[in-house]
């Protein structure tokens, strides 16, 4: 797509330019090295443990995916519409794949910088003389970036829906969380659903269906059977590409439909 190396440059210096992305960073390393001391201690020095408990395995983890990827969008996606930066970009000699798509490679790979912390704390523990499992943890750091490409696509399509950075933000919030928890709670109901509907055609056909599709949109689990025990999956690989594609197609439809309004 053109132009999208010229928005990835642009948005990328816009994060390390701008005092929110400075706060971000210094607010996910400071909780995250906090992490990383406090669970040393507790398992008795066991590296592997905490580096993978650091990279997806822990549920500070996930909370900052939960949280990073709204605001990231609110200032990408609302704040710059609220401005009139959003529409010069659509009117610019570039796509509107190339913007969507330039701001969220911008933004995970902000995101995978920050995680990139994790396996700087391994060269130091090897330093001290407790070598990790590098394999493991590389693909625990990988792992982590795909996730974080997953829930910044759906945070930019939550905000693409409005142009107030804080409804943007709060709409993107739900959208990630949501996505985090929505496989756990709709098995439980499913479950209760199975047991009222027993031995109907709704319960032989639909609630396996739902099960199933639920199963697939689990990300914890799909994170933890393969980047949490060091497996390079080329399923799981897809996983964490597809859905990122599925969204930011829709974001780009969403802007499109934006222009033409006008």
């Amino acid at each position: 797509m053109r132009g999208t190396l010229v928005i990835y440059r642009r948005e990328l210096a816009g994060l390390f330019l701008a005092p929110l992305g400075w706060v971000l960073l210094f607010l996910a390393l400071f909780a995250n090295g906090l992490f990383v001391y406090l669970l040393l201690d507790a398992t008795r020095g066991d590296v592997g443990t905490v580096l993978r408990s650091a990279l997806g395995g822990g549920t500070l983890f996930w909370a900052l995916l939960v949280f990073l990827p709204p605001l990231l969008a609110m200032r990408m996606m609302a704040e710059e519409s609220r401005t009139g930066t959003l529409e010069y970009l659509l009117t610019a000699p570039v796509s509107d794949g190339a913007v969507v798509v330039g701001k969220w490679l911008a933004a995970t790979t902000f995101l995978g910088l920050l995680w990139g912390a994790v396996p700087v704390y391994g060269v130091l523990f090897q330093l001290q003389g407790a070598s990790p499992d590098w394999g493991a943890v590389l693909a625990s750091w990988l792992g982590a970036v795909l996730a974080s490409g997953l829930f910044m696509s759906l945070g930019l399509l939550a905000a693409t829906l409005s142009a107030t950075p804080l409804l943007a933000a709060f709409l993107a919030f739900v959208a990630c969380l949501g996505w985090l928890l929505l496989p756990t709670f709709g098995g439980q109901l499913l479950t209760a659903a199975t047991g009222l509907l027993q031995g109907t055609s709704l319960a032989e056909v639909a609630l396996p269906f739902l099960r199933s599709s639920l199963e697939g949109m689990d990300v914890l689990r799909h994170f933890h059977y393969s980047w949490r025990i060091g497996v390079l999956d080329t399923a799981e690989v897809a996983f964490f590409l597809s859905w990122p594609v599925l969204f930011l197609f829709i974001t780009v439809r969403l802007l499109e439909a934006r222009r033409w309004r006008g």
